[in-house]
């Protein structure tokens, strides 16, 4: 299946004559070196990644990995220095300045960390206003604006104004323009960091909760790990401009690429995240097990009443096949904090 977005071999330096950076051993320095003798900086170093039609993937990094500036290359808010963007299939750095507005238009919203509400217009219009660009007449762009109001929970608020609503709810508004056009692709660039905490997870379960309803593919931006961690299929983690690893969640977690990523994911409570197939170890050919056995995707603190209840291991299944068995000994130590070992 084609991917909904595949980026190839991507670049963005800037700085004078940034071409001369790509392809020759000027790449291979450091950004620091790289910056010292050309006067220039790779904000996106090589980075290559697919994301899946229907996917939630997440770019994550520290201030200054590259991830806004990645986000930004996509729909060309920032033209790439080089490499391949492909959208539905189509080539994003061969489109027409016609074609690029269409793209952002119609297939691809963005949901920035400020809101950019218009402070003159009431919210159905803030709502409405890439349907007024296209064209769509006010009876429309309203009927339009009301749906996705209600979907985003603001119905009642239409004739308000950005100024009359709290921080949540002028996110939601900007959730709700983006919605409005009915993109196919989301992309959101660290929307909910200026947030309080408690209306910021607020704002993630509406993602979660929309996502589950509307379908799109997101590819959300963070430096947030927790956030990160809830919200995506996979994440990509970013450093210096290059991508560190690519994994799920538990990809993360549990088998960190290197002690970068094993520090951002130090203090994540393995339990919660990582599944029985982790932890599940091969059977001794003498060995009595339980008859019931649990199935390899299930969240290992979701089975720690079952396995420290049992008086002998319990098998742990994916689909028909015995991957292997369960007990205290192989519970424990992801409770407190070990790493376990990576399944072969």
């Amino acid at each position: 299946m084609t991917p909904t977005i595949a980026v190839q071999d991507l670049w963005k330096v800037f700085g004078p004559r940034p071409e001369r950076i790509v392809g020759s051993p000027l790449a291979d320095l450091s950004r620091a070196e790289l910056r010292e003798r050309t006067g220039c900086l790779a904000a996106v170093r090589d980075v290559s990644f697919d994301v899946r039609a229907g996917e939630v993937f997440v770019v994550m990094g520290l201030s200054g990995s590259g991830k806004s500036t990645l986000v930004r290359c996509l729909t060309r808010l920032i033209e790439p220095t080089s490499g391949q963007i492909r959208i539905n299939g189509e080539a994003v750095l061969e489109m027409s300045p016609k074609r690029l507005r269409d793209l952002r238009r119609h297939q691809v919203a963005m949901v920035f960390q400020h809101f950019g509400l218009l402070p003159h217009r009431q919210v159905v219009d803030n709502v409405g206003y890439g349907l007024e660009i296209q064209g769509v007449g006010k009876a429309e762009r309203h009927k339009r604006a009301a749906e996705v109001l209600a979907l985003v929970g603001l119905t009642g608020h239409e004739h308000q104004y950005p100024d009359q609503l709290s921080g949540g709810m002028q996110q939601r508004v900007g959730l709700a323009r983006a919605l409005a056009a009915d993109p196919a692709v989301l992309l959101f660039d660290e929307p909910f960091s200026a947030l309080d905490p408690l209306i910021r997870r607020d704002m993630q379960a509406e993602v979660r909760r929309l996502h589950a309803e509307v379908g799109k593919t997101l590819v959300f931006i963070t430096h947030d790990l927790a956030e990160a961690l809830s919200l995506g299929d996979r994440i990509a983690v970013m450093r210096d401009g290059g991508l560190v690893q690519v994994g799920t969640p538990e990809d993360l977690v549990g088998a960190p690429a290197d002690d970068y990523v094993a520090d951002f994911v130090r203090e994540v409570p393995r339990a919660d995240v990582l599944t029985l197939k982790w932890i599940a170890r091969p059977a001794s050919d003498d060995e009595e097990i339980e008859s019931d056995p649990l199935p390899a995707g299930m969240v290992i603190r979701d089975a720690i009443s079952r396995v420290l209840g049992a008086a002998r291991p319990i098998p742990v299944v994916d689909g028909a096949e015995k991957i292997g068995v369960v007990d205290a000994k192989q519970l424990l130590p992801a409770l407190i904090g070990h790493r376990p070992q990576v399944p072969a």
